[in-house]
C-alpha cells in the first residue's frame, strides 16, 4: 500500500525495531544462512532482467523481509546488485517488510547510495512510506546523508513536490526533518528544490524557523532568514519565532529575530507559556496520538 496518498495517522504495529533485528546474533546467522543458500538459486545472467516466476523472489523472513532487504542489511553489495538487475521494474522491488520497509528504505537506513542509485534506476518507488510516514527521502533528511537525497531528488522530479511536502505520522516533512536535526545544508537544498520554507508541521504549527529557535540553533535561524523565512507566522498556539526566545540563552537569536518582527507580535500573546505549547518536539509518536481512539 502506497502511504503517499493517505496522511491520516496510524496505529503503529509492534514489530522488533530494525535495531534490534540487527542487535540479534542468533537471527543474524539466520539471514545470512537464508541469503546464502536462496542465492544459489539466482542466475547469474544477470544481465537479462526476468518478469517469470523466481523462487528466491519468495523467499521472506519472519520480519517480512526478501533476500533483497537482507543482502542490503547485510551488505552483501554483489548479491543485491544481481537481484536488482533481473528485477527490472518488478513489484519484487518494492515489497514491504513488516515495518513497511522496502529495499530503498533500508539502503538509506544503511547509506548504501550505490544501492539507491541502482534501486531507482530499476524502478524502486521513492513515494512508499513505512510504518512511521516516512518514505525514503523522510529518511535521508534526518540522517543527513546528502548522497541519498541527491539520488533521490535528483531520481524522482516529476513526484519531488509532493514527497517533500508529505508529513510523516509526527507530522513532520522533510523541510522539518533536516530542520530538527540540524542539517543546513539540506535544508538549503529543500528550500531551492522548491519545498515550502514557511510549510507548518501538523503538532502544533511550527515553521522550520519556530523549529530552529526550539532547539537553539543560531546558524539556521540565520539560514532560514536569508532564504526567506517569515518571521512573522504564528503556530497553532499564536507565537511568533521571536516568542519561544522568551525564557531562552541564547542572545544571538533573539537579536536576529527582534528587528525582523513586527512590533505587534514580540510581546507574548495572552495565552499559556510557550514552553506548554513546544512540549511535543520532544514526545514520541506514541505520546503524540495517545489520545486517538478506533472503533467504537
Amino acid at each position: 500500500m502506497d502511504y503517499m496518498d493517505n496522511a491520516e495517522p496510524k496505529p503503529e504495529r509492534m514489530f522488533p525495531c530494525q535495531d534490534e533485528r540487527f542487535d540479534s546474533g542468533l537471527d543474524s546467522l539466520k539471514e545470512e544462512e537464508l541469503l546464502s543458500n536462496q542465492f544459489q538459486d539466482i542466475s547469474m545472467d544477470t544481465m537479462s532482467p526476468s518478469q517469470e516466476y523466481e523462487p528466491w523472489r519468495s523467499a521472506v523472513t519472519e520480519d517480512g523481509d526478501t533476500l533483497l532487504h537482507l543482502a542490503i542489511i547485510h551488505e552483501a553489495t554483489e548479491e543485491a546488485f544481481q537481484m536488482i538487475k533481473k528485477s527490472h521494474n518488478h513489484s519484487f522491488l518494492n515489497v514491504q517488510n513488516h515495518q513497511r520497509q522496502t529495499a530503498l528504505h533500508l539502503a538509506v537506513i544503511t547509506e548504501q547510495p550505490q544501492l539507491v542509485d541502482k534501486l531507482l534506476k530499476a524502478g524502486c518507488d521513492a513515494r512508499l512510506a513505512d510504518d512511521r510516514g516516512n518514505t525514503a527521502l523522510h529518511i535521508a533528511c534526518k540522517k543527513g546523508s546528502l548522497a541519498c537525497f541527491s539520488l533521490i531528488t535528483q531520481s524522482c522530479q516529476r513526484h519531488l513536490n509532493s514527497i517533500m511536502s508529505f508529513p510523516n505520522y509526527s507530522g513532520h516533512n522533510c523541510l522539518h526533518l533536516a530542520s530538527i536535526n540540524g542539517f543546513v545544508s539540506l535544508v538549503e537544498n529543500l528550500v531551492q528544490l522548491g519545498a515550502d520554507i514557511n510549510a507548518q508541521e501538523q503538532c502544533s504549527g511550527r515553521t522550520a524557523l519556530h523549529l530552529a529557535v526550539d532547539l537553539q540553533n543560531p546558524i539556521l535561524v540565520g539560514r532560514l532568514l536569508e532564504l526567506g523565512a517569515d518571521v512573522n507566522c504564528l503556530n497553532y498556539g499564536g507565537f511568533t519565532p521571536y516568542h519561544l526566545t522568551y525564557g531562552r540563552q541564547n542572545e544571538e537569536i533573539r537579536c536576529q529575530l527582534y528587528d525582523r518582527t513586527a512590533l505587534e507580535l514580540r510581546e507574548l500573546p495572552d495565552s499559556e507559556s510557550d514552553e506548554s505549547d513546544m512540549e511535543d518536539l520532544y514526545l514520541s509518536e506514541d505520546e503524540l496520538y495517545d489520545d486517538i481512539k478506533f472503533g467504537k
